[in-house]
């Protein structure tokens, strides 16, 4: 994707009243017959905690994120879980799950960011008490694995979060970085501080044409499809849907879409967005008969909403911030695409 594909634009944080009930932590926004909780963005000073809910990091692979993010001007905590190791995971699911805990109760954290994916989120969710977050809403920040946090928070509290990269995608050597990558981080800074996120991207040729508003949810398709079913299963109707994923061979991820239209989960979208998604091909499997955009088509050809492809989010470097559970307008043209939020 050019650098000129892709804009962020900034506008005034919202001005919306502040709900008594939460201890004026958090900011209302109307939609429809719920209110969605929009945490405080930062201000120069607050803390931004960094712990390890799924695979394994190291301290020093975690430096260039804890530099940038001082840089922007907040102060870092680092959780108990970086630098643990139990197999794969950063930690025993009793290690992160208390670590994430003390995060989601320290008030004066105000966003915790994952510092990595890979696996382990799913076995700690249900430990997790929410009480604390309820009443001083804060940002959580990642994706992929992240993914189990975003929809269980969309769909038991109403709390927005933010769809982003993590520790270990921010490079080592910033002059060696291309702007893609630079940007894609800097709209981390940008989503946090407040400023209404506005994408413009390329068009693809497979696109069904449309203007839709609504609440964006999403994320990683697997992690969306293992939690079916389960009280973290997200809530699709009338929302705007972006789904990613990587390393999943096109009958997979044909199931996966299947699993979606059977769970209702497509006919009530106001808009659909496939963002990255690298196939993973052999040759046992490279005869599906489909590309990508046709398994897509195919399950949403009854439905009159836009979709698009090639949305800059998911395993790649144009990963740019997305927050969830906040009203946006998705338009999808011949010539030019775009997602504002409102």
């Amino acid at each position: 994707m050019d650098r000129k594909d892709f804009i962020t634009s900034a506008s005034s944080i919202l001005a919306t009243a502040a709900i008594p009930s939460l201890n004026n932590d958090a900011w209302e926004k109307r939609e429809g017959d719920k209110n969605i909780i929009i945490p405080h963005y930062l201000k120069p000073g607050n803390t931004i905690g960094i712990t390890s809910p799924a695979g394994y990091i190291t301290e020093q692979e975690i430096q260039p994120a804890i530099k940038k993010i001082e840089s922007w001007g907040y102060k870092v905590k680092t959780g108990n879980t970086i630098g643990k190791k139990d197999f794969n995971f950063g930690g025993t699911d009793d290690e992160r799950a208390n670590d994430f805990q003390q995060m989601l109760d320290d008030p004066k954290i105000k966003a915790i960011m994952c510092a990595r994916g890979g696996y382990g989120a799913i076995r700690i969710i249900d430990r997790l008490k929410w009480e604390k977050l309820k009443q001083h809403p804060k940002w959580i920040i990642g994706f992929s694995d992240v993914t189990v946090f975003h929809s269980h928070i969309n769909r038991q509290l109403n709390i927005a979060s933010l769809h982003s990269k993590m520790c270990n995608s921010f490079p080592e050597d910033w002059s060696l970085a291309d702007a893609v990558q630079v940007d894609s981080i800097a709209s981390i800074y940008k989503a946090l501080s407040g400023e209404k996120m506005n994408y413009t991207f390329t068009p693809n040729a497979m696109n069904k044409a449309g203007i839709a508003e609504g609440v964006l949810v999403g994320g990683n398709m697997k992690t969306l499809e293992s939690l079916s079913g389960s009280a973290s299963d997200l809530v699709t109707n009338g929302k705007i849907l972006f789904v990613e994923d990587t390393g999943e061979y096109l009958y997979s991820i044909d199931r996966m879409f299947w699993n979606l239209k059977r769970a209702g989960k497509l006919s009530g979208l106001k808009g659909l967005i496939a963002g990255g998604f690298k196939v993973k091909t052999d040759a046992d499997t490279e005869d599906f008969g489909k590309s990508f955009e046709q398994v897509v088509l195919e399950k949403t050809k009854d439905y009159h909403y836009p979709v698009c492809f090639d949305f800059p989010v998911g395993h790649q470097k144009n990963n740019f911030a997305l927050k969830c559970g906040v009203k946006h307008r998705l338009m999808v043209e011949k010539n030019s695409c775009s997602l504002k939020e409102l």
